[in-house]
């Protein structure tokens, strides 16, 4: 009789986490994904994210049953109505939830039980180059600070050096600080 063990830590599968990695190292053309958002503007400021379907390990995923569905707006004071977050507050919630999941993800794999992980972004920007009322700002966030409470079972030294490899692991932290090609296809009618 085999027993086998699963272990679970920080509500991550760690044995499927490893074994994952391990045929990702042996074959490389299974960690090609492609991630897919639809977009459609209601009115005003308002527009609406579809996010289902996406592209990985070699074929399409069909693994999500329900489609989310994410709503943008602006508020008042930039001629909003306040019907979502606006896009930069959303890219500020991108950076928060994937440095945040990968410091889980890295927890986990040093064996790390953690008990809290809290954090607060902050992105300043002088809207006036997105405005276009003046050509000086950038049109976009001229600093994001990235303040993290991380708690679990392991020294200080330790958790600090999991926020630094999540860090360098996380997918959005790297788009946002190294950038990214943008290529923009347009169609009239």
């Amino acid at each position: 009789m085999q027993i086998t063990h699963t272990t679970t830590r920080n509500g991550v599968d760690t044995a499927t986490m490893f074994a994952t990695l391990d045929l990702i190292k042996t074959q490389p053309e299974l960690a090609q994904f492609q991630f897919r958002a639809t977009n459609r503007w209601i009115d005003g400021a308002h527009n609406r994210s579809t996010i289902k379907g996406f592209f990985a390990a070699g074929g399409e995923d069909s693994s999500r049953s329900e489609t989310f569905e994410l709503d943008a707006g602006e508020p008042a004071i930039l001629l909003g109505t306040d019907t979502g977050p606006n896009p930069a507050e959303y890219l500020l919630h991108a950076l928060a939830a994937c440095l945040t999941t990968t410091i889980v993800y890295v927890a986990a794999a040093r064996r790390v039980q953690l008990t809290s992980v809290e954090s607060t972004l902050t992105g300043d920007m002088d809207v006036r180059g997105a405005l276009g009322v003046d050509d000086e700002p950038r049109n976009g966030f001229e600093r994001i600070g990235v303040s993290f409470r991380v708690t679990g079972d392991a020294p200080e030294e330790k958790l600090r050096e999991v926020v630094e490899r999540a860090k360098a692991r996380s997918a959005v932290y790297d788009m946002v600080t190294n950038g990214v090609p943008v290529a923009v296809e347009v169609t009239t009618a």
